[in-house]
Formats: structure tokens, C-alpha cells, sequence
């Protein structure tokens, strides 16, 4: 008695230890998401491109920093044949050495606005590299989706294939018993092999999202099946997800960046036409060997101050300030591109979740209709009421039905996704994920006011 019981909960407990493994292999979207975020190439590379934005704030400030220089030089000087008179050539050497210092006072504010427009393409860019994060994520959940979808396109055109099957052995042993006729064998058959080569379709469908999925999340798939559709951060109404995407949409707020940018561009070039003011210090020292003999050093020291006033520059100053103001201009009109384009975004998402909401209903009803119908129509064809083409016909139309489902399941889930990356919102912080938040302040403070150094932060 014992060893029987012992015998029932192993076979108990191992299928439940099975499905417990498989389960904690099976990846979820939300750990694909999180997959795609740390290790996905382009995602990397835009980090990277934020990276060297920042340079251009450290390279903007070296206007008001010193400028430090050492000179050295080396000089031959003689006379040969002077006057004819022999012995009568001289020659002289003389070497020099200075450090120069020269600082910048005043240049027309044009450095000034030189870091300001770096600052701003600094959080342009952040906000680029954001929406690439939110297009990745994205793209994470399309790839998840699609795979679940064409699992589903496998499971059930593998389950009209063994219909088909069925259906083409009764329409023989019909005929074998003088039921049927040859038009009913072929017409299955015609069906069973249009029904193979379809199985085929979804089979290499699969493995092209499959692909898909490893080249943006950077695993293979692991037991991948149809996740529900977003909650998490959706906004309640289509107007709240309006407003949130024109408030916080890294596009719109990445073009504001631009055209502030592109402001403090203007500034600077109009600075070209103001005054400039330089101090340089410097110190040196010489050393010469006249012929025929030598001399002591010289040292020199010497401070200078530059006032320098542009006049005419033969009109590329004016040009540049110009050309400045159009690019501002430009700038501008696309902040409001951005906006309207975020709007349009949002409510296509939106429109294509509730209808693919509405449809999964329908699609549901049509199922269940459509294999009420293919069971009385088995049940006619039996007594002789219905042929073997209507039995074919109307698993034809449970076959559209539940591939009609389900499309419409997987396009609830895309689109609901949809909407939180058009409203700004599809986010590690708002979906949850467990993956380190990159955070590009952490580079940008280590270099802002670098003086020196040839490595960058992470050692190369």
C-alpha cells in the first residue's frame, strides 16, 4: 500500500516538476522587452552616438579655458665671401625657447552660445535615443506577437490537415461501398493538398519571425505563447493618451531641443560682429653663439592685450547669421510636424485596438456559429441532404474563422502596445521591466568639465 502511494505521487509530481520547468523557461514579453532594452545593437549604438554628443559641451567650453603652448626653434644664420676678403665668412647660431598663454575675455558671447546649443543638442539627443529605446521595446513586442500568431496559424492548419485526412479515407470508403463518387475523392484530395502546402506557409512564416525575434531581442524564443493586451501605463481615454504623447513623446520633445539649439545658434553667429577681447602671457628665453664666440641668454617676458574689432569680413558673417535663422526657423515648423504626427499616431493605435477588440468578439461568434454549422452539415451529408463539397465548404469557414480570431488576438496585443509607445509611455519604468534603466546623466556629468584625458568612461 505504501509503494503504491509512493508510485502515485511520483507520477504525480514529476509531470507537475515538467511543467514547472518549462514554465520558468518560457520567456514572457515583458522578460523579451527587457532582453531586447539591454542588448539590442541599435539601441547600443544610439547610446553610444549620446555618448559623443556629450564631447561637444567639454569641446564647446574650451573657448573660455586657456590655450597653452610651447615653442621652440632652431636657427643657422651666416655670411660667406664678404668683400672678397678670404677667412671673411661668419655664421651664427641661435635657438629659442617661449611658453605662450593666451585666454579669451570676450568673443561676442559667441562661446557662451556655443555650449548652450551643445546643452540643448545634448537633451535632444537624449530624447532620441529614448524614442529608438521605445521603438525597440516595440519592436520586441511585435516580434513576441508574431511568433505567438504564427504558432497559433501552425496549430490550426495542422488541425484542418487531420480534418482533411479524415475527410479524404470517409469519401473513399464511400466510394468503395458505392456511396460516393470519384468527384468527392478528388475534390478532398484537392483540398488536403492545397491545405499541406498552406501548413508549409505557416511553418516558414514562423521561422522568419523567429528570426526576427533573435535579431532584435538577441535569444532564440523559448515556449512563446500569446501574452494579453497592455495595461500597464495605458492611458484611459483616447484624449488622455493625446495628451501625454504631446506632452512627453521624446520626438516633439527632442525637435524643442533641436529648435532651442538652433536658437543659441543664431546668438553665436550674430556674436561674430561684436568685439573680442584676448590676454596672452608668455615667457622665453634665447640662446646664441655669434661667430667666433658666445653670448649670455636672454629671457623675455611679455603681456598682451588684444582688443579685436570686426569690421568686414567680406559679408560670410552676415550669410552665416542668415542661414542661422532659417535653420532656426525650419527647426520650429518641425516641433509642430512632430506634434501632429504624434497625434496621428496615437489615434490610428488606439482606432486599431478597439477594433481589433470588436473584432476578436465577432471572430468568437464565428467560430462557434461556423462549427455548429460543419457538424450539421456532417450530420446531412451522412443522411445523403449535404455532398462532400459542402462539408469541405464549411470547414473552410471555420478554418477562416479561427485564423480570423486569431489575427484579432494579436492585434489587440500589437496595438495595444501601439498606443503606449505612440503616447510616450512604453517604458522600463512604466511596463516594469527587470533591466538596469540606462541613464545618460552618469556620462554626462563625467565629462561636461573634463580638461584633460584621453580615455573615455568606460576605458577605451
Amino acid at each position: 500500500m505504501i509503494s503504491f502511494r509512493r508510485t502515485l505521487l511520483a507520477a504525480v509530481a514529476v509531470p507537475a516538476l515538467l511543467v514547472a520547468t518549462l514554465s520558468a523557461q518560457a520567456e514572457t514579453i515583458q522578460g523579451a522587452m527587457a532582453k531586447a532594452y539591454a542588448n539590442n545593437p541599435d539601441v547600443n549604438a544610439a547610446r553610444a552616438s549620446l555618448r559623443a554628443t556629450d564631447e561637444n559641451v567639454t569641446i564647446a567650453k574650451a573657448a573660455y579655458r586657456p590655450q597653452i603652448g610651447i615653442t621652440a626653434a632652431h636657427t643657422n644664420a651666416g655670411a660667406y665671401g664678404i668683400n672678397n676678403v678670404a677667412g671673411a665668412d661668419r655664421y651664427s647660431q641661435q635657438d629659442t625657447i617661449s611658453l605662450t598663454v593666451t585666454q579669451q575675455i570676450f568673443d561676442g558671447f559667441q562661446g557662451l552660445n556655443r555650449i548652450n546649443a551643445a546643452e540643448s543638442g545634448v537633451y535632444a539627443t537624449r530624447e532620441q535615443v529614448r524614442g529608438t529605446e521605445m521603438q525597440i521595446l516595440y519592436a520586441a513586442v511585435q516580434a513576441y506577437a508574431n511568433i505567438a500568431l504564427y504558432k497559433d496559424f501552425v496549430s490550426i492548419r495542422k488541425q484542418n490537415l487531420g480534418f482533411l485526412n479524415e475527410q479524404v479515407k470517409a469519401a473513399n470508403a464511400r466510394l468503395q461501398v458505392g456511396e460516393g463518387t470519384k468527384t468527392d475523392v478528388s475534390q478532398a484530395q484537392a483540398q488536403l493538398a492545397a491545405a499541406q502546402a498552406q501548413l508549409a506557409a505557416a511553418v516558414a512564416q514562423q521561422k522568419i519571425a523567429e528570426a526576427t525575434y533573435m535579431q532584435i531581442v538577441g535569444e532564440e524564443p523559448k515556449g512563446i505563447s500569446l501574452p494579453a493586451a497592455a495595461k500597464r501605463g495605458m492611458p484611459a481615454t483616447l484624449d488622455k493618451a493625446v495628451s501625454l504623447g504631446l506632452q512627453q513623446h521624446p520626438s516633439i520633445l527632442a525637435a524643442q531641443h533641436v529648435a532651442d539649439s538652433s536658437g543659441y545658434q543664431v546668438k553665436s553667429a550674430e556674436g561674430a560682429l561684436l568685439p573680442g577681447v584676448a590676454v596672452q602671457a608668455g615667457v622665453g628665453r634665447t640662446f646664441v653663439n655669434p661667430a667666433g664666440g658666445s653670448s649670455a641668454p636672454a629671457n623675455s617676458a611679455s603681456v598682451t592685450a588684444q582688443l579685436t574689432i570686426p569690421l568686414y569680413k567680406g559679408g560670410a558673417e552676415y550669410g552665416a547669421v542668415r542661414q542661422a535663422k532659417e535653420t532656426m526657423g525650419a527647426n520650429q515648423i518641425k516641433v509642430d510636424s512632430a506634434r501632429l504626427s504624434v497625434r496621428q499616431s496615437i489615434v490610428s493605435a488606439y482606432a486599431q485596438m478597439q477594433a481589433a477588440s470588436a473584432a476578436i468578439t465577432a471572430n468568437k461568434q464565428a467560430v462557434s456559429a461556423s462549427n455548429l454549422a460543419l457538424s450539421g452539415v456532417i450530420e446531412e451529408r451522412n443522411v445523403g441532404q449535404a455532398t462532400t463539397l459542402d462539408v469541405l465548404n464549411s470547414q473552410q469557414t471555420v478554418l477562416t474563422a479561427k485564423l480570423n480570431l486569431a489575427q484579432a488576438q494579436h492585434d489587440l496585443v500589437v496595438a495595444s502596445y501601439g498606443v503606449l509607445a505612440a503616447s510616450g509611455q512604453l517604458t522600463v519604468q512604466t511596463q516594469g521591466l527587470q533591466v538596469a534603466e540606462y541613464k545618460p546623466e552618469e556620462h554626462y556629468e563625467a565629462v561636461k568639465d573634463a580638461w584633460i584625458g584621453l580615455r573615455t568612461v568606460d576605458g577605451n
